[in-house]
């Protein structure tokens, strides 16, 4: 038995996994029979794709977020048509992943089917680069690291495209290849491997720039340790060429302030929330509205908000557990095992900053989505130096992540898989879906679906194509959220303004465009699904009252949709006539004027 505190390579079966140099066991034999590890291997993948497919058919029918998929599904249509972000519309992130799906939406069509389903590859890219990173460890520990990953990276946005699931899926598999290229055994396979490590890691920053953090994290140790920056640098150059051709396109300017000024200094005091998050209350507002109606869950748990206030703790002991423990076990013995351990754990404290900028589930979600399941490997090794037998050790390890999920974050992982495997079952019903022309959104509540359907009913027979389309929160002194999902169902309508996406600080900002850019449209849908916010920022602050000025002195109010309490859930409004004044559309018993607006 090795001495404590000593780590070599872990044990491998008939063949050495991917990370290691080898082909991870799934290759055939020549006679066409199955080697029995490649058995094993695929048998764990099989495990872990039928955790993946329980929840599938609920999450191919839940609602999404009305602002961040419905974006996701416009965006890359507006590339398509010859718009650029930052320059056209609003984009906070990298251009990568709208590229990506502006592609895949050429070949699919532009349907929600089609963007979620580019969504699940890149939460299989994340699960099974975890597979690969724990593979070393056994198959068992891999299918149980990938196994426990799958209830944090289905559940926070569903099958939603975010650019963050992409740049995290592009981040590890970087990893990947950057640690078996110290494993190969020909000098032309450490060069490809370094090499795909730089392009995959380019292509990660082009998504989200923002994980350079914990890109940069690796690679300043990786790279100094190895002295291998040169053919890293090469792949890392060609991985980062959408990045230069979209600075080209927009210009330097409108590219730096898209990317980097807007989401990180004007955006912040809009969206941020306290650290630690608060005991006793729900700081984030779209947490709050979901769990007044929460789903089912009978496991003895701790309040939603004590949740997040312990699991807020527990993501940080996870990271800098694996960063320390590899860092220890690196510096006492170097070998394959203590560099996989460092890497993750240096990736894992590299993500913390996207959870501390705005602690919500959703944030804390994508950090611990790595470091949770990869804590598995490290109690796997920590076990074995202590004569534990290998299933024994998978069995402890997996058994005490799942107690810290239990504890931490069920509410937020497992309870919404649940909700989503009995929608698959038949035995919840499905969102309520608003389609127009073949094209479907989902909503999850009843009025607003009411509201949404005779708002896109009426605006489908009084609109022509060409002309503009505004979205937009009821009160546009305060842009906290835009229903984006009502520009995707009108495709004809190109849109009028460039904050398709809406943020406090950004949009409400004083001197901001949006006044300007409301005089160009010649119809406003303006929602009040999101009234009841309420966050301890800078998003309930009033801002400029310009647009809301335009709306009282240049629209009238056309129809209001679905009454709840004193508030009608969506205004169709449409430009007067520049000459006459008046709009041809309108009702003559609807007033003319907003309530409120001015």
């Amino acid at each position: 038995m090795s001495a404590p505190g000593r780590l070599k390579s872990p044990p491998t079966a008939e063949q050495p996994s991917f990370v290691d140099g080898g082909s991870g066991g799934l290759r055939l034999r020549a006679a066409k029979t199955w080697q029995r590890a490649a058995f094993r291997t695929w048998l764990g993948i099989g495990i872990v794709l039928a955790v993946v497919a329980a929840p599938l058919r609920g999450l191919y029918h839940t609602t999404g977020g009305t602002m961040e998929e419905g974006f996701m599904l416009y965006f890359p249509e507006q590339l398509l048509k010859g718009k650029l972000p930052n320059k056209d519309f609003l984009h906070l992130y990298g251009p990568g992943s709208i590229d990506a799906l502006a592609l895949w939406y050429k070949i699919f069509g532009v349907r929600l089917e089609a963007e979620r389903t580019f969504g699940l590859i890149q939460h299989l890219g994340i699960i099974f680069a975890l597979f690969a990173l724990a593979r070393p460890w056994g198959r068992w520990a891999a299918t149980a690291v990938a196994t426990i990953s799958v209830f944090y990276i289905l559940t926070p946005i569903g099958l939603t495209a975010m650019a963050w699931n992409g740049a995290l899926a592009l981040g590890l598999w970087s990893v990947v290849f950057a640690l078996r290229s110290s494993n190969v055994d020909s000098e032309a396979g450490r060069r490809r491997c370094l090499f795909a490590a730089g392009l995959l890691a380019g292509l990660a920053l082009t998504y989200r720039p923002d994980v350079i953090v914990a890109l940069g994290c690796v690679y300043l140790w990786y790279l100094w340790r190895s002295g291998t920056w040169k053919r890293f640098s090469v792949g890392l150059v060609a991985g980062l060429l959408p990045m230069l051709v979209h600075v080209v396109l927009v210009g330097p300017h409108s590219a730096f302030v898209g990317m980097v000024i807007d989401p990180v200094f004007h955006l912040r005091a809009g969206r941020s929330l306290p650290r630690p998050p608060s005991w006793g209350v729900l700081d984030g507002s779209l947490q709050a509205i979901a769990e007044t109606v929460p789903p089912w869950w009978r496991v003895p748990h701790l309040a939603a908000d004590h949740s997040l206030f312990v699991w807020f703790f527990a993501m940080f002991f996870a990271a800098f557990a694996l960063g320390l423990l590899g860092w220890r076990w690196y510096r006492k013995h170097p070998g394959k095992a203590s560099r996989t351990v460092l890497a993750v754990g240096l990736f894992s404290i590299g993500l913390l900053p996207q959870a501390l900028q705005r602690p919500d589930s959703t944030h804390l979600t994508w950090v611990t989505c790595i470091s949770f399941p990869l804590l598995i490997i490290a109690l796997v090794e920590f076990a074995r130096h202590r004569g534990i037998t290998p299933r024994r050790a998978v069995f402890g390890a997996l058994s005490s992540v799942t107690v810290l999920s239990l504890i931490t974050s069920p509410l937020f992982t497992f309870r919404y898989y649940l909700l989503h495997a009995r929608v698959s079952l038949g035995e919840k019903q499905t969102p309520f879906p608003v389609s127009r022309n073949g094209r479907r959104f989902y909503l999850g509540d009843y009025p607003p679906y009411l509201a949404s359907k005779g708002v896109i009913d009426d605006l489908s027979t009084l609109s022509k194509p060409g002309e503009r389309l505004f979205v937009g929160p009821g009160d546009l002194r305060r842009t906290w959220y835009a229903d984006d999902f009502f520009y995707y169902l009108f495709p004809e309508l190109p849109p009028a303004t460039y904050f398709i996406e809406m943020d406090p600080g950004l949009a409400n900002a004083p001197g901001s465009r949006l006044a300007g850019d409301l005089q160009t449209a010649d119809w406003v849908i303006l929602t009040h699904f999101w009234d009841g916010w309420r966050e301890p920022n800078s998003s309930m602050d009033f801002g400029s009252d310009a647009s809301n000025i335009v709306i009282r002195d240049d629209f009238c109010l056309i129809r209001t949709y679905e009454q709840v309490g004193q508030t009608y859930l969506v205004d169709l409004l449409e430009r007067r006539d520049r000459v006459t004044g008046t709009c041809v559309s309108m009702d003559p018993s609807t007033p003319s004027l907003i309530a409120g607006s001015g």
